[in-house]
C-alpha cells in the first residue's frame, strides 16, 4: 500500500543505508565512510538502543591462559547443539582484532595493575570478559557515536523510523534487489524515500514483543519484520532469551543487574534466606542464563512468590561499589544498598537469539540487504546466546559486511529511480485506542503463552489471538496515515507470529524453547526455518 507518486514524499540518495545506531551500524558506517556516503537512521536519538546500556562486557580471547578452542567450546555447549560451528569459531578467532579496533577507537575498557581487568560469566570457563566497569555498552556507544559525528562522509538522521525496504519486486523488476527504503521522518511527520546502493539492517531485536523487557523502548523487532516483508529468511526466533535477573521495583523500569555480579560470586536466594540454585545445577549461579531464568521462574511459581533475591553483600563493600557503581548507585535510588542488602530480581524478556539468516558476510537471502547484530541470525548463538557474545558478534560481523561491501563496490550501480510514497488515499486516524489496546493485548498474549515455559495448546492460543490482531491491525493500516506507533506494531505483530511459528516447529525442549510437551531433546539439532516465498 501507499506506494505510488505523491507530493508529500522527500527523497534521499546514498551510498550506504545503515537502518540502526548500535555498535553494530556505527561499527558499518566507520568502516566504510572513506569509500563514499553512509546514511545511518536512528529510530530515536543515536544512542538510544541495546548498546548503550548493555553492563556486562564483550567476551574475546585475550588471557593467555585461554584460548579459541575453549571459548569455542564454552559457546557451543552453552548453545544446545544447535550452534553454527564455523560461525562460532570466524566469531572468536576475529574476537582480538574487534576488541583493538574498539581501543584504537578510544574505548577506555577497566584496568587492573595496568592490564586489562577480565571478568568472568555464566556459561564461560575461564575470565574473558573485557569490560568498562559496568557500563561497557555506554563506554562503547558512546565511543562510536563520537567518531561517527566526526566523519563528514557520514550522515546520522535521528528519529526516523524505517516502514518497508524498496525491492526489485516492488518496482515491478524480475530481481528482488533491495534499493533502499521508505522510512518516516518522525520530528516532521513525514514518509521519505532513500535509495542506497547497499542497505544494512542493524535494528536489533524483538523483545519489546513481551510485556517485561530489559531492553529500551525502540527493540519492536522493526527489522526482522522489514526483511520478512521483503523475502528474508528467518530462522530459531523460538529462542527469545530471559535475562534471569531484572530489578524488581515498581519504579525501576526495565532495569538490567548484570550477570557479572554472578560472576563475581553474588547468591540468588529464596525471600527466606536459602539459597536454591543448587538444587538445580551443579553449576550454580554460573549455570547459564536459560537455565537460571527457568529456574527462578519455576520458584517463583512454585512458591507464588513476587521475586526471588540476588546477594551480593558477603563481598567486599569497597569491590562492589568499584566494579558495578552504576548498579550501586541504580540501586540505591530505590533504596536497597547492594553492599548490605539482597537485590530483589524477576527474569524479563533480554535477547532474540534467532533472527535474518545471513551467512558469514553478512548477506541475507535479498541481494543487497545485509543484516548485522541482533536482528540478525549467524548461527553463533544457537539455542541459547552465551553471556557477552553480542556486542563481540556485532562487532566481528559489522566488520565482515563492510568488507564484503568494500569488495562489491564498484560492481554495484546506483539504484534505479524509486517510487515515491502515497498517502492520498488514507487519513489521520481518529482511532488511537485501537494501537494502544492492540499493544497490550499483544505483548501480554506474548508474555502469557509465548514465555520462559510452553505447550502446544498455549502456542495455538496464541497464534489465534495474534491472526486476529494481525487483521485490525492490517485495516488499520491500510486507512490511515502511519505513526511510529503504528509502524512498531505492524512489526511486533509480525515477529510474534514468526516466533510462535517456528517454537512451534520445534518438538522438544533445546536452550531457550523449553515445551512441557515435548520435555526431551531430539537426537538430530536442526534450526527452525521460514522462507517468505513459501508463504501463500
Amino acid at each position: 500500500m501507499n506506494q505510488n507518486s505523491s507530493s508529500n514524499s522527500s527523497s534521499k540518495n546514498t551510498d550506504v543505508l545503515v537502518i540502526g545506531s548500535g555498535a553494530a551500524g556505527l561499527s558499518v558506517a566507520l568502516r566504510l565512510a572513506h569509500l563514499g556516503k553512509i546514511t545511518v537512521l536512528s529510530k530515536a536519538e543515536v544512542t538510544e538502543g541495546s548498546t548503550f546500556y548493555a553492563q556486562g562486557g564483550i567476551a574475546a580471547v585475550l588471557d593467555e591462559n585461554d584460548s579459541i578452542d575453549s571459548h569455542v567450546e564454552d559457546t557451543l555447549i552453552a548453545g544446545g547443539g544447535l550452534c553454527d560451528e564455523q560461525a562460532v569459531r570466524f566469531t572468536v578467532e576475529h574476537s582480538r582484532e574487534a576488541i583493538e579496533w574498539l581501543i584504537d577507537r578510544g574505548v577506555a575498557f577497566s584496568k587492573e595493575d595496568e592490564q586489562y581487568h577480565l571478568t568472568r560469566e555464566g556459561g564461560h570457563s575461564q575470565r574473558r570478559i573485557i569490560h568498562s566497569d559496568d557500563a561497557t555498552g555506554k563506554a562503547v556507544s558512546t565511543t562510536l557515536v563520537a567518531a561517527v559525528r566526526n566523519e563528514p562522509n557520514i550522515e546520522i538522521l535521528e528519529h526516523y523510523i524505517a516502514i518497508d525496504f524498496i525491492t526489485g519486486q516492488k518496482l515491478g523488476f524480475t530481481d528482488n534487489r533491495c534499493y533502499g527504503a521508505y522510512v518516516l521522518n518522525l520530528q516532521q511527520d513525514k514518509v521519505e524515500t532513500i535509495s542506497a546502493r547497499f542497505v544494512v539492517l542493524a535494528t536489533g531485536g524483538a523483545s519489546k514483543v513481551y510485556l517485561y523487557t530489559s531492553n529500551p523502548d525502540v527493540a519492536s523487532g522493526d527489522g526482522i519484520a522489514m526483511a520478512w516483508r521483503a523475502g528474508a529468511s528467518v530462522s530459531n526466533l523460538e529462542f527469545n532469551q530471559f535475562h534471569p535477573t531484572c530489578l524488581y521495583h515498581p519504579q525501576a523500569r526495565s532495569f538490567l543487574i548484570t550477570e557479572a555480579l554472578r560472576g563475581e560470586g553474588a547468591i540468588l536466594r529464596r525471600p527466606n534466606g536459602e539459597r536454591f540454585m543448587l538444587e538445580y545445577d551443579q553449576r550454580a549461579e554460573l549455570a547459564p542464563r536459560d537455565i537460571v531464568a527457568r529456574t527462578i521462574d519455576h520458584e517463583i511459581k512454585k512458591y507464588g512468590f513476587d521475586c526471588v533475591y540476588l546477594d551480593i553483600s558477603h563481598k567486599d563493600p569497597e569491590f562492589v561499589k568499584a566494579h558495578f557503581p552504576t548498579i550501586y548507585q541504580r540501586c540505591l535510588e530505590f533504596g536497597i544498598d547492594i553492599t548490605t542488602d539482597p537485590i530483589p530480581v524477576v527474569p524479563a524478556a533480554h535477547y532474540t537469539c534467532g533472527g535474518v539468516k545471513v551467512d558469514l558476510d553478512s548477506h541475507t537471502n535479498v541481494p543487497g540487504l545485509y543484516a548485522v547484530g541482533e536482528v540478525a541470525c549467524t548461527g553463533l548463538h544457537g539455542a541459547n546466546r552465551m553471556a557477552s557474545n553480542s556486542l563481540l558478534e556485532c562487532l566481528v560481523f559489522a566488520q565482515a559486511a563492510a568488507k564484503d561491501i568494500e569488495q562489491q563496490w564498484s560492481k554495484v550501480p546506483l539504484p534505479p529511480p524509486l517510487i515515491a510514497w502515497d498517502e492520498s488515499q488514507v487519513t489521520d486516524s481518529d482511532e488511537e485506542v485501537i494501537l494502544n489496546h492492540n499493544w497490550h493485548e499483544l505483548r501480554q498474549l506474548m508474555w502469557d503463552y509465548v514465555g520462559i515455559v510452553r505447550t502446544d495448546k498455549r502456542l495455538e492460543r496464541a497464534l489465534r489471538r495474534i491472526k486476529l490482531l494481525e487483521q485490525e491491525i492490517h485495516e488499520y493500516y491500510s486507512n490511515f496515515k502511519v505513526s511510529g506507533d503504528l509502524i512498531e506494531l505492524r512489526n511486533l505483530v509480525v515477529v510474534a507470529e514468526l516466533i510462535v511459528r517456528c517454537a512451534m516447529q520445534r518438538k522438544e525442549s533445546r536452550g531457550l524453547h523449553y515445551t512441557l510437551d515435548y520435555p526431551e531433546l531430539l537426537t538430530q539439532a536442526e534450526d527452525s526455518m521460514l522462507h517468505p516465498q513459501q508463504e501463500t
